[in-house]
C-alpha cells in the first residue's frame, strides 16, 4: 500500500482549516445597515451573467449582475444601480451554482426587491462591483398587500427576520443609517 503524500496531508489540513474557519454571519438590520454602502427598494429590470478568468483565482468565474431600478430606503432619492453576486450561468453548459446565490425565483426580472449591497475593489477576478451582501442574505422579495408592499423576512439570523411594511422597514433603515 502506498502512504499518503506529505503534499497530499499538507492540502488535506489546509482544506480542512478552510473550512473550519468557514462561518455564517448572522445580522441584524442594524448591523446590516452598518456594513453595508446603500438599501434599495428597487425592480430588478436586468440581468447579465458573466465569466471571468484569473491567474489567481482561478478560471471560469461566474457572476451575476442585477440592474436595480428603484429608491434609496437611506434617503428615498431615485436610484438605478447594479448589484453583483458569485455565480450564474450564461447558458445550459456555461455557468456555476453557488450555494450562498439568491434562488432563481427571486432574481426575476420584474420582481421587486429589497437589496443591501456594497462596494468590493474584487469580488475575485479582479471584478469590481457594488456587491450584493451576504449574498442571498442581503436580497428580500416584496408582495402586494392591501394595505401596502410588504417584504419578506427570511427568519432569525437574518436582517429581515419577519415580514414587514416597506413603510415600517424604511424608517428602520433610515433610524439605523443615522447611527453610522
Amino acid at each position: 500500500m502506498k502512504k499518503p503524500s506529505f503534499a497530499l496531508a499538507a492540502l488535506v489540513v489546509a482544506a480542512m482549516t478552510a473550512v473550519g474557519a468557514a462561518q455564517i454571519e448572522r445580522l441584524t438590520l442594524d448591523q446590516m445597515v452598518a456594513k453595508t454602502d446603500n438599501a434599495v427598494l428597487a425592480e430588478i429590470t436586468g440581468q447579465k451573467v458573466f465569466r471571468v478568468d484569473d491567474p489567481v483565482d482561478g478560471p471560469e468565474l461566474y457572476y451575476t449582475t442585477l440592474t436595480l431600478q428603484g429608491r434609496s430606503l437611506e434617503d428615498g432619492k431615485p436610484i438605478t444601480v447594479d448589484v453583483t453576486y458569485p455565480g450564474g450561468f450564461i447558458d445550459e453548459e456555461h455557468g456555476a451554482h453557488n450555494s450562498e446565490a439568491p434562488s432563481a425565483d427571486d432574481v426575476k426580472v420584474g420582481n421587486t426587491v429589497v437589496a443591501f449591497y456594497r462596494w468590493s475593489d474584487n469580488l475575485g477576478g479582479g471584478v469590481s462591483a457594488n456587491a450584493l451582501y451576504a449574498s442571498h442574505g442581503g436580497l428580500f422579495r416584496t408582495v402586494a398587500s392591501p394595505t401596502g408592499a410588504v417584504v419578506l423576512g427570511r427568519g432569525e439570523g437574518y436582517a429581515i427576520e419577519s415580514n414587514k411594511s416597506v413603510a415600517n422597514l424604511e424608517s428602520a433603515i433610515r433610524n439605523a443609517a443615522g447611527k453610522r
